[in-house]
């Protein structure tokens, strides 16, 4: 059971990536149905698709969550970067631990924006209820898919860095290095 501390570490670091994906695949199917709702409905004047099939409100929305999506997507690579490197005997620990600290600034904010459901103030802002009745009642849980990611790599980074140090050579003690037993 000593060396199973790296794959479980890894498996978690990777889910990040992994789920911010997740999240970016949902949100577009999400925002295709809804579309299909729009332009269905009554309220729909024959606006503008472009050519990937989507309304103003589809893009406007995909761009959004494609970025979010980005933003936390980024920052998980980074931190699936830095567990690999913690996993190492090597020194800048503290380095590493300190600018993954500062990281969960930007994946919570992408959590929040997510969270905050732009996807429907969006519509809501556009004046369309057919894209908002369109939405999978699922939609607004997609957020929590990010969520799910930065604790798993929280839990990966931990797992990393115990090992890690597990990993580490250990300082010759004081009595060994002035030649005394």
């Amino acid at each position: 059971m000593a060396g199973s501390g790296r794959p479980v570490g890894l498996v978690l670091l990777a889910l990040g990536p992994v789920l911010a994906a997740a999240y970016a695949g949902a949100g577009h199917l999400a925002i295709r149905t809804a579309v299909r709702a729009q332009t269905a409905g009554p309220a729909w004047e024959g606006g503008r698709i472009d050519e990937s099939g989507l309304t103003s409100l589809g893009v406007d929305t995909w761009r959004l969550t494609w970025w979010t999506a980005m933003v936390v997507g980024a920052v998980a690579v980074a931190y699936l970067a830095f567990g690999v490197l913690l996993l190492r005997e090597r020194r800048g620990r503290t380095l590493i631990l300190v600018v993954s600290g500062v990281l969960i600034v930007p994946y919570a904010l992408g959590f929040g924006v997510a969270l905050f459901n732009p996807v429907e103030l969006l519509a809501g802002l556009y004046d369309s209820p057919d894209f908002l009745a369109g939405l999978p009642a699922w939609q607004p849980y997609t957020a929590w898919l990010l969520l799910a990611g930065g604790l798993a790599q929280a839990v990966g980074m931990v797992v990393a860095a115990a090992h890690g140090r597990r990993a580490a050579p250990k300082p010759p003690d004081v009595a060994e290095v002035n030649g005394q037993s």
